[in-house]
């Protein structure tokens, strides 16, 4: 099981990284959107470390929402996605273990960009780590949850349900990862706000490849 799990995980990183353009689109639009807000609300020090916080999440959100079609829908059209169904293996592992592949090639870029952005913003050394800190957290929880909506919209058309559908149930992660940045800078622990994100991961990571899994099988029934 070990060998067909690891030879699934780097399928997956290696057909993700033969199209670099999509791999990396959700960081190269954090990337971009993060560096437009400092030009468009100007210089002030003390307002771009009061919104930093909150921009860059929802930046990080945002970009992470372009991706999140990805995990199922080109195994989808070539049928591959039916020869996990028919696997000896538990489909729930395969499909957390293909998220798991897609959050590495996806969202850990942005995580490592995410320190030079908030430089711009003005975050103290401290609060640039509890930012990683964060995203670290909250971003496998945005992709378990994602991939839980796309296997739900599998083989509709249209991509405008998938966001709308998974958008209310990224609104916790997204005041708990501002909120830990906002209180390292307020002088406050992010203690509280960093347990809350670990225990929403512990949430995504007990339920949404089990309900993945079931929603996959509905789809291609």
């Amino acid at each position: 099981m070990l060998a067909t799990l690891s030879q699934l995980a780097l399928r997956e990183i290696r057909l993700a990284w033969r199209r670099p353009a999509d791999t990396l689109g959700a960081t190269l639009f954090f990337i971009v959107a993060g560096t437009l807000f400092p030009l468009a609300v100007g210089p002030d020090p003390a307002l771009l470390l009061a919104i930093g916080p909150g921009v860059l999440w929802v930046c990080a959100l945002l970009g992470i929402l372009l991706s999140l079609h990805r995990p199922f829908a080109q195994d989808h059209d070539n049928g591959a996605l039916e020869q996990l169904l028919v696997s000896p293996h538990p489909l729930p592992l395969l499909v957390g273990v293909k998220l798991a592949a897609h959050w590495f090639s996806s969202c850990l870029p942005l995580i490592l960009a995410s320190p030079v952005l908030a430089l711009q913003f003005g975050l103290s050394p401290h609060a640039i780590g509890i930012l990683a800190l964060s995203l670290l957290l909250g971003t496998p929880t945005l992709a378990l949850v994602g991939g839980l909506g796309a296997a739900l919209t599998l083989g509709l058309r249209g991509g405008a349900l998938l966001p709308l559908l998974v958008l209310p149930l990224y609104v916790p992660v997204l005041i708990f990862g501002a909120g830990a940045v906002s209180a390292t800078h307020a002088g406050l622990g992010a203690g509280p706000q960093l347990s809350l994100l670990g225990a929403c991961l512990c949430l995504a990571i007990l339920l949404c490849p089990w309900s993945a899994s079931a929603a996959l099988r509905v789809a291609l029934d």
